[in-house]
């Protein structure tokens, strides 16, 4: 697991601080297949995973749905044959906060980890 998967997410309030535009490009560097993508409004970051078929996605959303309730930090999921979509951002800021970086790499882990094909 990458280190930044290992660091702990923190408890989130409103008047949280979002990630710095300065800091967001070596975060996004440890993370492969992420990008910051604009939605509702606000930043959010995004991937998508591939797998054999519907089984092996909806295992994986279940897994990233464990790592969720551990962290108590949700993201969105959109679940299709063969493909999830995830996003991470920080409700309680309206953007992006470390654990929502911290999150996506532990989403990529399991990704790694499970068997997908």
């Amino acid at each position: 697991m990458s280190e930044l998967a290992e660091r702990n997410c923190q408890p989130c309030r409103a008047d949280s601080p979002p990630v710095a535009a300065s800091a967001r490009p070596a975060l996004l560097a440890q993370l492969t297949g992420w990008t910051i993508e604009q939605a509702d409004g606000m930043d959010q970051l995004g991937a998508q995973f591939t797998f054999a078929n519907f089984a092996k996605a909806l295992a994986f959303a279940n897994r990233v749905g464990e790592l969720a309730e551990a962290a108590d930090h949700h993201p969105r999921i959109v679940l299709e044959w063969g493909k999830a979509e995830v996003r991470w951002w920080t409700h309680a800021i309206g953007g992006l906060h470390e654990n929502d970086f911290i999150m996506a790499a532990r989403t990529s882990a399991a990704f790694s980890a499970g068997p997908n094909n």
